[in-house]
């Protein structure tokens, strides 16, 4: 079992391009699985770990409803606004500036096969990042991702998730409000769910915070849940 994880540093990048890429990194890892179970090898497959930020845009999960998001293609242009349909779970949600999107692309069979488990751990990687700065973040029964005041009229989701998987391998990920401009929310009803509102570090703190400084508490609680041996720094140049 491999439990080391390459670390990819997208920066700002469009999001088809970045969909596009996490495919390519999971086919990858599933053609070597299907070649190493053909020919009785055991070449190890390799675990990613993308950091990247979106211009803004709206996606869709395949279990999405389209009256979801309140704009038409008109709107979304004047907004310049992108859209997608995308193939992981979940409605519908917002990524943008002053986001941190990670795209765990694990082989989970290097770590456990358990999709409940893996998506519960992604939870408290989250969970225990808002801990750093003093908020409690919560699960939402039958609602996946991170949210706070859970069970009171003030409940607000701060963290989205929706993930693909594929022969145990996976993408998609999570979504962390820290900077976010909020406002693009309100032209959608964010993952369904139109009782609830969002939140971000920002307004929950009353400051900016610097994004590579939460990336860096991600990637410390990421490696103590998931047990992962080592993060490989990868160079995104040329890969995407």
């Amino acid at each position: 079992m491999n439990k080391n994880v390459y670390l990819v540093e997208l920066f700002q990048k469009d999001y088809k391009l970045t969909w596009d890429f996490q495919t390519e990194l999971l086919q990858s890892i599933v053609d070597l699985k299907i070649r190493n179970r053909r020919e009785n090898s055991n070449e190890i497959t390799p675990n990613y770990l993308l950091f990247v930020e979106h211009p803004h845009v709206y996606t869709l999960g395949k279990s999405g409803d389209m009256k979801h998001l309140l704009l038409n293609e008109n709107q979304l242009k004047e907004k310049e606004i992108s859209f997608y349909k995308i193939n992981r779970g979940g409605d519908i949600t917002y990524h943008g500036p002053g986001q941190v999107v990670g795209y765990p692309i694990l082989d989970l069979e290097n770590f456990f096969t358990d999709i409940h488990k893996y998506l519960r751990l992604l939870e408290e990687v989250m969970i225990n990042v808002l801990a750093e700065y003093g908020l409690k973040g919560e699960r939402s029964t039958g609602e996946t991702g991170v949210w706070l005041d859970v069970g009171t009229p003030f409940a607000r989701k701060i963290c989205a998730m929706g993930i693909r998987t594929s022969r145990w391998v996976t993408m998609h990920g999570f979504a962390l409000n820290v900077n976010t401009n909020l406002g693009y929310f309100d032209h959608i009803i964010p993952c369904g769910i139109n009782d609830k509102s969002v939140t971000s570090l920002e307004v929950e703190l009353g400051r900016k915070l610097d994004l590579e400084e939460v990336k860096n508490k991600i990637q410390y609680h990421f490696k103590s849940l998931f047990e992962v041996n080592e993060f490989v720094d990868m160079p995104w140049n040329g890969l995407i």
